[in-house]
């Protein structure tokens, strides 16, 4: 759903409602209140199948607003504040807040200070007097923000060459400030990051200011558009921000070390065609900006975070990848801001939705700019879908996490398994209903969330006819179904499995 941010309306001390009603409670119900209140914090999540302890009942946030200050790659953590515009969708004595690495220095709840103690992955919040539902509310807490070691926990601030850059997905924002950390609670986010001069702060959305004084600047960026927390993107380091124009006057704007500025340009001036390319397949492109910001860092992993995707430096100088895989890949990441970043998983086991059109793109630009067959790739997935659903289980129910590995959600099951569902989707209904409803899809649920069931219920519309069943054995099933027109199709071997291809791990 899609969430303005509001400031929070002046509150009255006394809650007539609630005195109204605590009047009313017999001797013996508020001696049973009492002892709920007094029940000892408890982690709390929204109930994902995946992430089970992942964000919070009882509130929508409307906006964040974080601060961060940077001293240098010396070892200290980040002193940092979070703000978070929220409106209440239940009578909450407490408020429980993602937060899992730095050290909680105050809290205060509409300007009024607030107890406060951890409960798990949870900060847990007790404000002086209880919130009633349908309000809205200011939660500021002072925090560190402290990087966190890789071989502990992948994600969150990584450390570059020379300074920082985030990646959050899919658990791991929360690490980095207080927050609703599931993707169905967008916000819009401004953020505020003050870093020693001669640094460059880039941010998710478009800058709003830079003030500088005493050898620092504070740089300010806001978004447009609601974000999910693990979009979530701060770049800090001796950058170059490269600046183009992209289809209908998009400003595109790129973050790259400034000693490979040169050595860079000949993938960054792509960007503009390769939007054109996903708008003529799509539609608009749903954002106030794009980029790419190449991270010296070495993470294993491209991710889509929202206006500005991350990637690695060496991906663009490493022989290894062929120009076309590189080049699709870079596809990869923008189509997300499209699928998964607008459109975004009201689950994590909608994740499929995200990956499996990012990957479908992928392999269509592969097949356009380098003519590398589409159907080819397909068939080989198909090949391979019945041992990728026993590893990971079917693309819409993939199998949780292992304990310590929370990226492991990140299978192929999701990705080129997720886009072989999307080519029975296309062979069985045609190409000209799969593209509209591609750009139904996209259009009808921007900067909102979406479900498996929607996007079942939309391609059913599309088509004509019920498609329940087609896809209960595609995104269900623990066998993958025939495919439409190729009878021929089967299950391959595994000692004749094809090869992968060159295969970076894409977010």
């Amino acid at each position: 759903m899609l969430h303005t941010p509001h400031p929070p309306a002046s509150r009255p001390r006394t809650r007539t409602r609630r005195r109204l009603r605590a009047a009313a409670l017999l001797a013996s119900a508020v001696s049973v209140c009492l002892v709920a209140a007094s029940a000892p914090p408890t982690p709390l999540g929204v109930g994902d199948r995946l992430f089970p302890y992942l964000g919070n009942p009882g509130y929508d946030v409307t906006a964040y607003d974080l601060s961060f200050t940077y001293s240098g790659n010396n070892g200290k953590p980040l002193q940092a504040a979070t703000t978070i515009d929220a409106r209440t969708t239940a009578d909450l004595d407490r408020i429980n807040l993602d937060f899992a690495h730095g050290k909680v220095a105050s809290v205060e709840v509409d300007g009024e200070p607030a107890d406060f103690t951890t409960a798990g992955e949870d900060l847990v919040v007790t404000p002086v007097e209880p919130l009633d539902e349908g309000e809205r509310t200011r939660i500021t807490v002072r925090h560190s923000s402290d990087p966190v070691s890789p071989e502990d926990r992948p994600g969150g601030w990584v450390r570059t060459a020379d300074g920082l850059a985030m990646a959050n997905q899919a658990d791991v924002a929360h690490l980095v400030f207080p927050c609703n950390d599931h993707p169905s609670d967008k916000a819009r986010f401004t953020i505020r990051v003050t870093a020693p001069d001669g640094l460059t702060v880039v941010a998710n959305g478009l800058p709003t200011a830079v003030d500088r004084a005493g050898g620092s600047a504070t740089w300010t960026y806001r978004t447009a558009h609601p974000m999910a927390t693990e979009l979530a993107q701060v770049s800090i380091g001796r950058s170059t921000v490269l600046h183009r124009t992209g289809p209908h006057g998009l400003p595109v704007r790129d973050v790259v070390p400034t000693k490979h500025r040169a050595a860079l340009e000949p993938w960054l001036k792509k960007t503009p065609g390769q939007i054109a390319w996903m708008e003529s397949k799509v539609g608009p492109y749903p954002f106030e900006t794009y980029g790419v910001l190449m991270a010296d860092a070495t993470t294993g992993f491209e991710l889509e975070t929202q206006t500005l995707s991350l990637f690695e430096r060496e991906l663009f100088d490493d022989p290894a990848y062929p120009r076309w895989y590189v080049e699709s890949i870079m596809v990869h990441e923008l189509s997300h801001q499209w699928f998964g970043d607008s459109v975004g998983p009201h689950s994590w086991s909608d994740l499929w939705l995200n990956e499996g059109h990012a990957t479908w793109y992928e392999a269509l630009y592969a097949e356009e700019k380098a003519d590398r067959p589409m159907e080819a790739r397909m068939k080989a997935a198909y090949g391979a879908s019945d041992r990728w659903r026993t590893a990971g289980g079917p693309p819409a129910a993939p199998r949780p996490p292992e304990k310590g590995d929370k990226i492991g959600i990140f299978r192929a099951n999701v990705y080129d398994g997720a886009a072989l569902v999307l080519y029975a989707l296309r062979q069985e209904i045609g190409a000209p209903a799969f593209d509209r409803l591609e750009r139904e899809w996209t259009a009808r649920y921007r900067d909102r969330t979406a479900t498996t069931a929607d996007f079942v219920r939309l391609a059913s519309q599309v088509a004509g006819r019920d498609l329940g069943d087609f896809f209960q054995g595609w995104l269900y099933g623990a066998k993958t179904p025939p495919m439409p027109g190729h009878p021929d199709w089967k299950p391959t071997e595994a000692d004749k499995a094809p090869m992968a291809d060159p295969g970076k791990a894409r977010g």
